[in-house]
């Protein structure tokens, strides 16, 4: 480097510390086309880039640093946050544990793993990332930056073992955000909804409030504190918190959903509505009250207008899943003679098991059908009745002239209570079986006795998740009935129920061919609300729907039956949280019938 080259980047480098990022950009290029061989300088140069936004360019420089000395850690970690960006997860693992190979004290390489894991929900990968971290020791940057950021993603970590119920290790994780920032606000709300999930709940309105005294503005801990206070039956210091958080942005999409998913969750429907009218009048635009109505009037049966609003979902970004885009006209139910109609999934698998069963009907509207499949549903799918060809998700799609998504068909086919189509089963155990030897062995330990198949927990990534899901321990009462076999479907949990001689399947049901391969076997299933119910109704196999107090839509109210299933039976809780009283009219049932 020449020394007359020192006072430009030493100004770049003054930028940077003082966070004018535009203008060290311009000094980090000032100095590059005068040192284009500087690899460092490059690296830094694409960490500007980065935060400004300049993908393109940031990888560029990435590129041009790497060119020089390929294992320039900044410039590898940078493009690691570069492919972040671009929805390339993997890619960006590997990247960051490149770093690590060589330099596993790199701890800002460190924190974006662990990020980049958190966010595909490997909670255990990302935990042994952490903990590899230690306290900060990183060799460059802002120590107290990293630390506050290390801090943050323990915080996040506990949150989402929170979610899973996951209760000791989002303990011992929150402590660990804690030990790092005693003041990390996310760990401290964390412990007061590990109380409330545990039942502490005068402790847990303790910490809410201690918490409140010295961040008011917080609506996170307020809406926390309105769920607590709710599930005590203290309604009327509810609705003044609620009144609170409503007061401080009565436009906020996200306090609103908060307190109507309060209101929904404990049976409030006057309340409900009075909030829905409330929001459409702070925001008329919006097309989310719609959609809340929808889920309302389809759990109270209403169907013709519950489909109808229910299509509002397809104008909310972000509240269905995956995000579409086709040029070709959506469909409108008509008949479709001479032309092709793509029937497209979005959201859950069990949305998508659920409403596969429409394929007959539209196809006897003519024309030709395909239908796109998940790939871990693929072979199943092809069970079903209707699809002239089954397209794997991510696979590229031959030309069709029509698209409809799987959800929308109830509204288009202008599906009632009365016309729900009911028979089952309209799925069928595939051909190809991964683990059908494996699956066999097991099954074939239950010589003699009933089998019962038990699901105790759903997709953590669904908002109710912790109200569907029980804990294991719950389940226990059922260990008294006699000459049962019990087999566990249950998959991403260590916490099992204590009942005799449990089976684990999880490690052999590699996909859905392999588990209803394994449900073929039952002669019962028990679970909660997940696509697990959803199968074994598909197949028509007796099932046991465990509910939570207000449930999914699809399930209705007061109802012991499921119009869609008719193999299911329902139980419903009796109060909010009650799954003991669940649990003992079950065994009261299977002991009568035995």
């Amino acid at each position: 480097m020449k020394p007359h080259n020192m006072g430009v980047l030493k100004r770049a480098q003054t930028l940077d510390l003082a966070g004018k990022t535009s203008d060290a950009a311009v000094a980090y290029r000032e100095f590059l086309e005068r040192e284009p061989q500087e690899a460092s300088v490059w690296a830094d140069y694409a960490g500007q880039l980065l935060r400004l936004g300049h993908l393109q360019e940031a990888q560029q420089a990435c590129d041009a640093a790497l060119a020089i000395d390929p294992r320039q850690p900044s410039a590898a970690i940078n493009l690691g946050c570069i492919l972040v960006q671009q929805d390339r997860p993997k890619e960006a693992e590997d990247r960051f544990r490149a770093v690590l190979d060589l330099d596993p004290d790199r701890l800002d390489a460190r924190l974006f793993l662990a990020e980049c894991l958190l966010k595909r929900r490997d909670l255990v990968s990302a935990a042994r990332v952490l903990e590899g971290g230690g306290h900060p020791g990183h060799k460059r940057g802002n120590h107290a930056l990293l630390r506050d950021h290390q801090a943050l993603l323990w915080a996040r970590l506990s949150s989402a073992q929170l979610e899973q119920q996951l209760f000791t290790e989002a303990e011992a994780t929150c402590k660990a955000a804690l030990l790092l920032d005693p003041g990390q606000l996310l760990a401290l709300s964390i412990r007061g909804a590990l109380c409330m999930a545990q039942g502490r709940l005068q402790e847990a309105e303790g910490l809410f409030r201690e918490l409140l005294a010295d961040h008011p503005g917080e609506s996170s801990i307020r809406l926390r504190l309105i769920s607590c206070l709710t599930r005590m039956g203290d309604l009327r210091l509810a609705d003044q918190e609620i009144l609170a958080v409503l007061q401080e942005d009565p436009s906020d999409l996200v306090i609103h959903a908060a307190v109507m998913g309060t209101y929904y969750s404990h049976g409030r429907w006057s309340e409900f509505r009075t909030e829905l009218d409330r929001f459409r009048k702070a925001d008329p635009a919006s097309d989310y009250p719609d959609w809340e109505q929808s889920l309302v009037d389809l759990l109270f049966g209403d169907m013709p207008q519950g489909w109808e609003k229910y299509e509002a979902r397809l104008k909310l970004p972000g509240e269905w899943w995956p995000q579409r885009s086709f040029s070709q006209p959506a469909w409108q139910g008509d008949a479709f003679t001479g032309k092709t109609l793509l029937l497209w999934p979005e959201q859950g698998f069990g949305d998508f098991l659920m409403f596969i069963r429409y394929l007959p009907l539209v196809k006897a509207l003519g024309g030709r059908v395909i239908l796109q499949a998940p790939r871990t549903l693929f072979d199943l799918a092809a069970t079903c009745r209707g699809a002239d060809l089954i397209v794997p998700f991510g696979a590229p799609l031959p030309p069709f002239d029509l698209q409809a998504s799987l959800l929308s068909l109830p509204w288009l086919l202008r599906t009632e209570v009365a016309s729900i189509p009911a028979e089952v089963p309209y799925l069928d155990v595939p051909d190809q079986v991964p683990h059908r030897q494996g699956l066999l062995d097991a099954l074939s330990l239950a010589r003699g006795s009933m089998r019962i198949g038990l699901v105790w927990s759903g997709n953590p990534d669904n908002s109710r998740n912790m109200e569907r899901s029980m804990p294991p321990e719950a389940l226990a009462p059922l260990g008294s009935l006699r000459d049962v076999a019990w087999f566990s479907f249950q998959l991403g949990r260590k916490e099992v129920p204590t009942l005799p001689d449990l089976v684990p399947l999880a490690h052999l049901l590699g996909n859905f061919s392999d588990t209803a391969y394994a449900m073929s076997g039952m002669d019962l299933v028990i679970t909660v609300d997940t696509a697990v119910a959803h199968l074994a109704g598909a197949l028509g196999i007796p099932t046991l729907l465990l509910l939570s107090f207000q449930p999914d839509f699809r399930w209705l109210l007061e109802r012991e039956d499921s119009p869609w299933y008719p193999s299911l039976r329902l139980y419903r809780q009796s109060a909010y949280g009650d799954w003991a009283s669940v649990i003992q009219q079950v065994l009261t049932d299977l002991t009568s019938e035995a």
